[in-house]
């Protein structure tokens, strides 16, 4: 009597059991779960990308327009400033001066805020005329520094401080306002006078 070939059911494990989704077998399991980190570190270093090199090209585009807007409110200031002295409107310089500000005279004397404003207010700075020319400004983050040049009639004090002037004067931004934080400038002798004076 011949044998008959033992036939054996497959068990049926529980991994198997999710053949109809697709998954036969552990490997593959593990398989698109590892596709599924790659592709989720793919999203994140997509989005890390846009961060990081998105973000300079649209700073980059953005900051010309915005140092143009600053510039012009820098300008403006300046002008107020300008007025303020011819007027010797010291509410007006109150409000322009930073607590902390420190002016350098171009004969090399240091004047706090309150010192500034107390000779305003005492009238021995008088300004009867001041025109401003090559006006520059610049702009580094809250900081702006303007260059000008200055032609000045006035007197402080008994003392005749008209003349040509090259100054420099500093803003910072603060709590939303720009300030006047330092001032320095420089008296711009006449090149014929210095010649005549070199020839003796």
């Amino acid at each position: 009597m011949s044998e008959l070939p033992v036939q054996f059911a497959a068990p049926a494990f529980c991994f198997d059991s999710m053949q109809k989704r697709g998954l036969v077998s552990g490997t593959q399991m593990r398989g698109e779960a590892q596709t599924k980190r790659v592709r989720r570190w793919v999203v994140v270093g997509a989005l890390l990308a846009v961060v990081f090199c998105g973000l300079p090209a649209e700073t980059a585009w953005a900051l010309p327009h915005r140092d143009h807007a600053i510039r012009k409110h820098i300008e403006a200031l300046e002008m107020r400033w300008r007025e303020a002295e011819l007027t010797n409107n010291v509410s007006v310089m109150e409000k322009l001066l930073a607590d902390d500000y420190i002016g350098i005279s171009a004969n090399g004397t240091v004047e706090t805020r309150q010192e500034t404003l107390d000779a305003h207010r005492a009238g021995t700075m008088k300004i009867q005329s001041l025109n401003i020319t090559d006006l520059k400004v610049r702009v580094y983050g809250n900081t702006a520094v303007v260059t000008s040049k200055a032609a000045l009639l006035g007197e402080n004090g008994q003392s005749d401080i008209s003349g040509n002037y090259r100054y420099t004067r500093v803003y910072n931004k603060r709590l939303g306002r720009w300030k006047i934080v330092s001032f320095e400038a420089s008296r711009m002798h006449d090149v014929d006078a210095r010649r005549k004076k070199w020839k003796k």
